[in-house]
């Protein structure tokens, strides 16, 4: 007997420890989805195994912990080039952020668990991927990383999830995704629910269908010409080593040189391609204004420097600074969504620590104010508007909603990712304008020091060729701004709306039939009084 007791443990354990590793499996495959492999279609059967793994938990407990776990295993995978700069604090991070998606297994069981009718698996169709989505706004927040790895933005490539984007953002392809991957688990596990599922997939392709077919397109109004400066890898020197600022600047000037008689309208460089305050460096100034008059176009660098602000506030910012043939017009943007432990520590004071495991920031860098939209200067420009955003910001799709909103043409992104060369950050960060640009229906044009630079037009299609990390150049694109307003600028987060209102009702409907279910039998039976008896039972 105690032998078949200890046997029984065994195996509920190597179970245990079975499915904790396959829910970790199962949550980092959708990573696939993002560049650099790019699987995009994976992304529409990547959760199906995670949640067939949840709704056989065997406890609720049980269900929350392997969501942990694929959670964990998502936030690893999504977010593995972070690794040589967090170590050990990467796995801290995901552990704390996986715990997000335990409400979700949760909710997975209860909603797919045991043999579901068909009513009970459209609702799951609906529940889960706003569920989901809930785990996506919540870590979209600044101090938790932002919004990097959501699950639509794998979709970057392809063209209805684009014209999805434009009508809810990539909140509304996040929502796609994960109802069809609900729809497929229900057709595979669940018999009696299979009508049910194949009229979820219908709808959901009738409903991208619509959209791609009359959703209102982009205006294309001209062109205007915009050259990207890639300075590259800096091969090392004598002085500065192979990061050194100095020579960076020297590169980008010679590649901007080659712009002369290009028909250049603006000339854009990367983040923190100026090491210093430009009102502290005059000679530099005046070099950029030779380069704006040699390329017959402004020069819209970065500085990352100790600088003063309009306010007076002193510190390291990182900065946008449009340059014209006369030196600086005035036209600043300071970033105001900084990374968190690359650009400043959250709660220094208790994290500091950090610093001495990984390439966290020694100094908190200074938040910009508010946005701002740039004017080209020049008649032959007709005042072109500009939208800069720098670097983590292309993440944030309300930024560059807001600047369409405040009358953007053309929005600009100044990056760096020089620090992750050889992984896959530079294709994941290029693939985001793909996003934004889609969802504001407005050219965006993404300038790094080192790679991917790209360019995309009002409908997030690639314009031109990208410049990859191996590349050292300056080229020239023709970039088309455009007209109107799509839905998604108009209307804002309503699928995030859509979502919670869907959570909240599912909620009440669950909480009413909790309320009026019956109570539980009694175990013993009602206790008899003294004045009873078997043969003479109390009326």
């Amino acid at each position: 007997m105690l032998t078949r007791t200890r046997t029984r443990v065994r195996t509920r354990a190597a179970s245990a420890w079975w499915r904790g590793a396959a829910a970790v499996g199962a949550g980092a495959l959708s990573a696939l989805a993002f560049p650099a492999p790019s699987l995009w279609w994976l992304a529409y059967v990547a959760l199906v195994p995670w949640m067939l793994l949840l709704r056989t938990a065997p406890s609720g407990r049980r269900a929350a912990l392997e969501g942990w776990l694929g959670g964990l295993g998502f936030m690893l995978a999504v977010h593995h080039w972070l690794l040589p700069s967090l170590h050990v604090f990467l796995v801290v991070l995901g552990a704390l952020l996986g715990l997000l998606w335990a409400p979700w297994g949760l909710l997975v069981r209860y909603a797919l668990g045991g043999a579901p009718s068909g009513s009970r698996a459209l609702v799951a169709v609906a529940v889960l991927p706003s569920g989901w989505l809930m785990v996506e706004l919540v870590r979209s927040w600044e101090g938790l990383g932002g919004p990097w790895g959501l699950l639509g933005a794998g979709q970057w490539e392809v063209a209805p999830a684009l014209r999805l984007a434009s009508v809810g953002g990539v909140w509304l392809v996040s929502l796609l995704v994960v109802a069809v991957n609900t729809a497929l688990a229900l057709l595979v596990a669940v018999a009696r629910a299979r009508t049910a599922a194949v009229v979820a997939l219908v709808a959901c392709g009738v409903a991208v269908g619509s959209v791609a077919a009359w959703a209102p397109r982009p205006e294309s109004s001209g062109r205007v010409r915009i050259a990207v400066v890639q300075p590259g890898v800096v091969a090392p020197g004598v002085v500065g080593g192979a990061d050194s600022v100095e020579r960076r600047f020297a590169r980008g000037e010679a590649l901007t040189r080659t712009l002369a008689g290009q028909g250049a309208d603006l000339v854009v460089w990367g983040e923190s391609s100026v090491g210093a305050d430009l009102a502290a460096r005059p000679d530099l100034a005046a070099r950029l204004a030779v380069l704006a008059r040699s390329a017959g176009a402004p020069v819209l660098v970065n500085v990352d420097a100790r600088a003063t602000d309009a306010a007076g506030r002193s510190g390291i910012f990182k900065r946008a600074v449009l340059v014209g043939p006369e030196g600086p017009t005035g036209d600043v943007y300071d970033k105001m969504r900084l990374v968190p432990f690359g650009e400043y520590v959250p709660a220094r004071a208790a994290l500091g620590w950090v610093t001495s495991v990984g390439k966290a920031a020694g100094e908190d860098r200074r938040r910009g104010t508010g946005q701002v939209v740039m004017v080209l200067p020049g008649e032959g420009r007709g005042g072109l508007r500009l939208g800069p955003l720098i670097c983590f910001e292309t993440a944030f799709p309300d930024m560059s909603r807001r600047l369409v909103r405040d009358g953007a043409q053309v929005l600009v992104a100044q990056s760096s990712t020089s620090s992750f060369q050889g992984s896959w950050a530079p294709e994941q960060h290029a693939s985001l304008a793909a996003l934004r640009a889609a969802e504001t229906g407005r050219p965006m044009v993404h300038a790094t020091l080192t790679g991917v630079g790209a360019v995309f037009g009002p409908d997030g299609e690639r314009v031109g060729g990208a410049l990859g990390t191996d590349r050292s150049a300056a080229a020239v694109f023709d970039v088309p701004p455009a007209r109107g307003t799509t839905a998604y600028v108009r209307f804002g987060d309503w699928a995030v709306y859509g979502a919670l209102a869907v959570l909240a009702a599912f909620c009440a409907v669950a909480g009413a039939r909790s309320l009026r279910r019956p109570g539980p039998a009694p175990l013993v039976p009602p206790a008899r009084t003294s004045h009873e008896s078997a043969g003479r039972p109390v009326r």
